[in-house]
């Protein structure tokens, strides 16, 4: 007697149960695999997400300091505007009785037989136009002018003689406001 023994059906059941198991760790694998794609695009939005808040925050930041860059410029002008004004009112300040001592120097080195018709200032430079008898007493006048502590460089431009036959002579002459430090020196 011979026994047979028929595997195919165990096989068969067995090939099954692989392909049964295959696909059961397929599916898990293709879980797990998705799960981790998603983790990962969950994690890459959200540091996405923290460079785009850490952007408009610089953004933010950024702008502020420009405003404060802005209102910083502004000072600076205002300031520089009120230094200048301070500047202005200090030599206006310091310069206001000089013009008291030269007028009184005006009159002081005037000798007799000189007139001043008029008398014109641009910076330091006077230019006086006047009537004199004679050319000694305009001399005379550049003399005074070039001793006085207020006025340095004394020069005629010109004189000519009076035109209806008088001897009165008039002339034009420059004379500079001497320096402070010039005043300072001589007292």
């Amino acid at each position: 007697m011979t026994t047979t023994i028929n595997l195919l059906p165990w096989r068969e059941e067995r090939r099954a149960q692989q392909q049964q198991e295959f696909i059961v760790m397929l599916v898990v694998a293709a879980l797990i695999g998705g799960l981790l794609f998603w983790v990962w695009q969950g994690s890459v939005d959200q540091q996405t997400a923290d460079q785009r808040a850490r952007n408009s925050h610089i953004q933010a930041k950024t702008a502020e300091l420009d405003e404060k860059i802005k209102e910083i410029k502004e000072l600076r002008e205002r300031r520089a505007e009120l230094v200048a004004r301070m500047e202005v009112i200090q030599s206006l300040q310091g310069n206001r009785p000089s013009i008291v001592y030269v007028f009184d120097q005006l009159v002081k080195t005037l000798p007799d037989g000189v007139y001043y018709n008029q008398i014109k200032r641009q910076g330091n430079l006077f230019t006086i136009n006047g009537l004199a008898e004679s050319n000694n007493r305009i001399s005379r006048l550049m003399r005074n002018l070039d001793q006085s502590d207020w006025f340095e460089g004394a020069n005629l431009l010109n004189v000519s003689a009076g035109a209806d036959g008088s001897e009165v002579n008039s002339f034009t002459l420059t004379v500079k406001q001497a320096s402070s430090t010039n005043k300072e020196e001589n007292k």
